[in-house]
């Protein structure tokens, strides 16, 4: 209402007039019936004004009497300084987050952004995703309860079936544990199977976002390179954890080798050690048969984590672990405690699609349509690059890895600086590396194309190659 917005406003006014100190305490304000006649409001707006200035304490009011400004609110001589100091009385748990590396800042190319784990709004199944939420919001029960924080159980037996159809996963829906996206799964993983000063096993270069959630629960990186097998697994260290992407390993896209899955499955059971698997994208294989999961081989061992980012929305937020027998009670608690459930309208929707066999379709047009978007990105490099780019991690996935034959690591930044100036969005390997470590001395780059359609991709790798040639 007008009146309501016109109070607001006066409150405003006075408040900012106290704090400036144009008006001190013990000082009287005009009479409601000047002050109404100042601002062109009516007598009975003013007085509710100064009748909620009373009631939060900046104003006495007596009956008779003009407001007076209460005591107590003087300004400060002076201006504070600015403290540098760390913020007082933090957790442990808070300086290590505070102390890690800062994102990166993003800025969106405006012809083309090659960045990894965007998808195209186009793709999202509007109008299965419509039919399944109105169903969900028909049938909701009589009474709006908190659900169970393994998640809802229609949803776990979809996921349940859905899994062993495209994954080979054999388990039951107790080991499902639906997450706010894998994000909170790995940072649940973290939580409950690290302490202050644990080593864990990460792979280098690797996700970034894992290593971090590990190391904010106090564990102690141990990178271990990867090479054209994966994780090299032939002399890990102790370690209360691995996290590995044996599918597709991020960011490189090489494949865990069936000897060193057996390997690392053998190193898991010998330490007492849970391998955290990050299947992140799991859906996508454009050249090679679909890859089982390390999970299938060793399920009281690993820690499967799974995501519906890459085939429905990120923004969506819905993920899953399958976990061992032995941690299910541990890993609800935590759930629990962490933020009861995930949202149940949108598990509730998911479940449906799952159920109707929707999602499937869903996965299998967008995988057709992303492996188009891949082919284009590929014969864009090899037209405007040659043998002046070698790709890495094409057969899997929705990224590749263009490495730039003839030009520096050290050149990276110029060469983004100046593909953002032109509109190009571009993301380098080398910091995915492990900061103490040695990184590649050939400057390369992630370039995802979900998010993109096939004129932006071939605009942009053209402006790319021009960029590339006036840095070389």
């Amino acid at each position: 209402m007008e009146q309501d917005r016109v109070a607001r406003r006066i409150i405003a006014a006075i408040k900012e007039q106290i704090h400036s100190g144009a008006y001190q305490p013990g000082d009287r304000l005009p009479s409601t019936r000047a002050f109404a006649a100042e601002w062109g409001a009516s007598r009975t707006t003013v007085t509710a004004a100064y009748n909620q200035l009373n009631a939060e304490g900046y104003l006495i009011i007596r009956h008779g009497a003009r407001a007076v400004v209460a005591a107590g609110l003087e300004r400060a001589t002076g201006e504070a300084p600015v403290s540098t100091a760390p913020p007082r009385n933090l957790s442990a748990f808070a300086r290590r987050l505070l102390a890690l590396p800062p994102p990166p800042e993003q800025q969106p190319g405006k012809v083309a952004d090659f960045r990894y784990g965007d998808l195209s709004g186009a793709d999202f199944p509007v109008p299965a995703w419509r039919r399944a939420s109105n169903k969900a919001i028909l049938r909701r029960g009589a009474r709006l309860r908190y659900g169970d924080p393994q998640g809802s159980s229609a949803l776990r037996v979809a996921l349940q079936g859905y899994l062993w159809r495209a994954r080979g996963i054999n388990c039951v829906p107790d080991q499902i544990v639906i997450v706010n996206g894998s994000q909170q799964g790995l940072d649940l993983c973290a939580r409950l199977l690290l302490d202050p000063g644990n080593p864990f096993v990460i792979e280098n270069p690797g996700y970034p976002l894992a290593r971090h959630a590990f190391a904010a629960a106090g564990g102690v990186a141990v990178p271990v390179a990867v090479d054209a097998d994966g994780l090299r697994t032939d002399a890990l260290p102790p370690a209360r954890l691995a996290c590995v992407t044996p599918s597709h390993q991020f960011p490189l896209g090489s494949v865990l080798s069936a000897t060193r899955r057996r390997s690392l499955l053998a190193w898991a059971t010998a330490t007492g050690a849970y391998i955290v698997e990050d299947d992140y994208d799991g859906e996508y294989r454009h050249d090679i048969v679909p890859i089982s999961p390390l999970q299938t081989l060793g399920a009281e061992s690993v820690i499967y984590v799974g995501t519906f980012s890459k085939t429905l929305s990120p923004t969506l937020r819905l993920g899953y672990l399958v976990i061992p027998t032995g941690l299910c009670r541990a890993f609800s608690e935590a759930k629990r405690l962490t933020d009861r459930h995930a949202p149940m309208l949108e598990q509730d929707v998911l479940g449906d699609l799952l159920t109707s066999g929707a999602y499937e379709r869903h996965v299998r047009s967008i995988r057709r349509k992303n492996a188009e978007r891949r082919q284009v990105l590929l014969q864009a490099l090899a037209d405007r690059l040659g043998p002046r780019v070698t790709v890495a991690g094409a057969d899997t996935g929705l990224h590749v890895v263009a490495w730039m034959h003839g030009i520096a690591a050290g050149r990276e930044t110029a060469i983004i600086a100046a593909a953002r100036a032109a509109g190009i969005g571009l993301y380098p390997v080398s910091p995915l590396y492990d900061p103490s470590g040695p990184r590649p001395e050939t400057a390369g780059f992630i370039m995802g194309y979900a998010g993109l359609d096939a004129e932006a991709v071939r605009r942009g790798v053209a402006v790319l190659a021009r960029i590339l040639a006036e840095h070389r």
